[in-house]
């Protein structure tokens, strides 16, 4: 049978009312009750109706976390960061995975409304003005719009991509784009143009309209179907890379000697296949614990000496690229 907080009252010899005090912490109550409350509720193992303090408190000790798709292993590794964080402080972490779907936002921000969540940490670039009265950070998905946030520097992240594929006697080059909706993608893209207009190469796009994992090997097939002959791709991220080496593997194209590519994020398995794919390696983990370090410096009254923090990305170098061209330093 559950225990309740009558039981509580009862063990420790004081009122319902001065219980829900002491679990509260609101109003005065002698210490000498405090401890006998203490004591009950740690004899009894009595948890609180945590639902229950929140509507009485109009607040509660839950985070929400908003993520676009937790098939792309960068977000698990995001809100593992989040939790971490959030659990230190004491809190507990509620988490609603949108799939790309701004119904489903909608619902998640209402659901976390009417739990009184203390506030919420969102991947998701997404409308939720509706919500702004609940304290807020943005991660990754970022626009000016924003009041706080935390992400990585997706420009120089697209440049150096860019660079490491000028650098390998690239002929025949593809972009493949992001989704344009978010506005990472069109940052990437930006430094992806820019260093190669810079390195006088010569480019395509191939856009793509997700980065959800579910469509990875299907939009491998369509591209070399459009490409045949491509010999250098700067992928979207690192799960469409892979879905591209294995298609061309597939179709008897040598990596990298034929096709070389480079990903993004460096998630673990990029270092596990192989070839190895490079990749630019953004913090995942620390953009999740970064971003709730900032909503508990908002929840605290803080003073936020940064409220858009950009984090550094950097290059790594595995088996699909090719050897850089000797006349390159």
């Amino acid at each position: 049978m559950m225990t309740t907080i009558r039981d509580v009252a009862k063990l420790a010899g004081v009122s319902v009312a001065t219980v829900s005090r002491v679990l509260n912490e609101s109003g005065y109550v002698s210490k000498s009750s405090q401890e006998k409350v203490n004591q009950a509720v740690k004899k009894l193992d009595y948890y609180p109706n945590e639902v229950a303090r929140s509507l009485f408190q109009k607040k509660s000790n839950f985070i929400g976390l908003l993520l676009p798709d937790i098939t792309n292993p960068f977000f698990p590794a995001v809100a593992k960061g989040v939790e971490d964080y959030v659990n230190r402080k004491g809190y507990s972490l509620l988490l609603g995975n949108i799939e790309n779907n701004p119904e489903k936002e909608k619902d998640y921000l209402q659901i976390f409304s009417q739990n009184n969540v203390a506030g919420v940490i969102t991947a998701v670039q997404g409308e939720n003005q509706k919500f702004n009265k609940i304290p807020m950070v943005v991660l990754d998905r970022v626009d000016d719009e924003r009041k706080y946030s935390v992400h990585s520097d997706d420009y120089l992240g697209g440049q150096l991509a860019a660079k490491a594929i000028a650098q390998r006697n690239a002929k025949k080059v593809v972009i493949m784009v992001g989704p344009t909706e978010v506005n990472g993608a069109n940052i990437r893209l930006a430094g992806n143009e820019d260093q190669l207009k810079k390195e006088n190469i010569e480019y395509e796009l191939f856009q793509t309209d997700s980065y959800q994992t579910d469509y990875a090997e299907e939009t491998a097939h369509i591209f070399f179907e459009k490409f045949s002959d491509v010999d250098s791709v700067i992928a979207s991220n690192d799960v469409y890379a892979i879905a591209l080496m294995k298609e061309a593997i597939k179709r008897g194209i040598k990596v990298p000697e034929d096709f070389q590519i480079i990903g993004y994020d460096d998630m673990p398995f990029s270092r596990m296949v192989y070839p190895g794919l490079s990749t630019i390696a953004q913090p995942a983990y620390e953009i999740g614990v970064k971003g709730a370090q900032l909503l508990f410096d908002i929840l605290e009254k803080k003073k936020i000496s940064e409220s858009h923090i950009q984090l550094a990305v950097e290059l790594v170098i595995r088996e699909s690229l090719r050897k850089k061209d000797e006349n390159e330093r």
